[in-house]
């Protein structure tokens, strides 16, 4: 277990589901970086898509450190918690060199006090629309938020298999 990992699940927690879901971003969001690596090491070429998001493997890792950081911001929002001041991430050209100095920002941001407040009555009810129309409650997109990195690592691992 990596210090700032270590540093965070010592932090208190309003909720324990709480802590767990932050817990597991960390961790899930440090292993897409390293797997995003190794596809950029490798190379793997990303299947072709109309999405902008796999244009090419900087534009893939923009996408999923910039979505971990959209994901703390709108639960701010809709909380009403304060402005967790998550800076924009690198354009895609730059991520490479950036991944790793804007990963450890925006798990510093995550583990700021705003989402150590949230209670557990806070977390299923309501639901609010995200940014893409889809409504979640708190714990859902908490959940999203983890499951998010794990998605794209997969994929990554895939295609790293059978390059």
């Amino acid at each position: 277990m990596g210090y700032s990992l270590l540093m965070s699940s010592n932090l208190p927690y309003r909720s324990r589901a709480v802590r767990g879901l932050v817990l597991l971003h960390e961790e899930h969001l440090r292993r897409f970086v390293q797997t995003w690596r190794l596809s950029i090491a490798v190379p793997v070429s990303l299947p072709p898509a109309a999405d902008p998001n796999y244009a090419s493997l900087g534009a893939l890792g923009r996408h999923v450190l910039s979505a971990a950081s959209g994901y703390l911001v709108w639960i701010c929002e809709v909380l009403k918690l304060p402005d967790p001041e998550v800076r924009p991430a690198p354009d895609a050209d730059a991520m490479v060199d950036a991944a790793d100095n804007y990963l450890e920002h925006v798990l510093e941001r995550w583990r700021s006090e705003s989402l150590r407040e949230v209670s557990d009555g806070q977390l299923e009810t309501p639901e609010y629309p995200s940014r893409w129309r889809t409504r979640y409650s708190i714990d859902s997109m908490l959940e999203h938020a983890v499951m998010h990195p794990i998605r794209h690592a997969f994929q990554l691992d895939e295609l790293i298999r059978n390059h």
